[in-house]
């Protein structure tokens, strides 16, 4: 990656992440829920039988319960687990989230070795996390590259979906060319929609 797109990537997480750090407790919960249920009256997430979701890390919006929804409609929810070995994310089936989910890489809540492994082709709609987003579905995610390596082996049909906070949305994103575009940005205020 060239040395200045690195820097406007850096210097952009800093300061998205100190201003999401900074929302108060009862905003967060508010808009989280906004979110949520935005994402959850779309009809590709309604009509998709399996999803990939993760689970909030830090100041993250709170996807918990799109989770129990999820599942309450018979959906196989899937979450990853990092292997660092390889530098790639593991996907897995989750039924209960305290039975099923323990911290792991960075703190970040991921399934326990006992979830059934799923292939990543089962993959029907994916939640892509992200520090930032622009208005033409460009992601800046917090460095590690794992999405970057997961979503070229998801199906081609599999929408990605990111959810954020408006604060999130950002006029441009520096843009290297192994990075990848989500198709829709949901914020608590409105729906983004993207060309991949």
């Amino acid at each position: 990656m060239h040395a200045g797109v690195f820097d406007a990537k850096r210097a952009l997480r800093v300061r998205v992440l100190s201003a999401r750090d900074r929302m108060p407790a009862a905003a967060r919960l508010e808009n989280s829920r906004a979110i949520a249920t935005a994402l959850m009256a779309r009809a590709d997430f309604q009509a998709a039988p399996t999803l990939l979701l993760t689970l909030p890390f830090g100041s993250e919006w709170d996807v918990a319960p799109i989770f129990g929804i999820a599942l309450g409609l018979n959906k196989v929810v899937v979450l990853p687990r990092v292997n660092l070995a390889t530098r790639t994310l593991e996907l897995c089936a989750v039924t209960d989230i305290a039975r099923d989910v323990a911290p792991g890489y960075r703190g970040i809540r991921e399934p326990l070795p006992h979830c059934k492994r799923v292939d990543p082709a089962a993959i029907d709609w994916v939640l892509v996390p992200g520090v930032a987003f622009d208005r033409n579905g460009k992601r800046l995610g917090y460095g590690g590259g794992f999405y970057d390596r997961l979503l070229p082996l998801l199906p081609r049909a599999a929408l990605r979906v990111a959810g954020a906070f408006e604060l999130q949305i950002v006029d441009d994103i520096p843009h290297a060319a192994h990075d990848l575009v989500v198709d829709a940005i949901v914020t608590e205020a409105r729906t983004l929609s993207a060309a991949r």
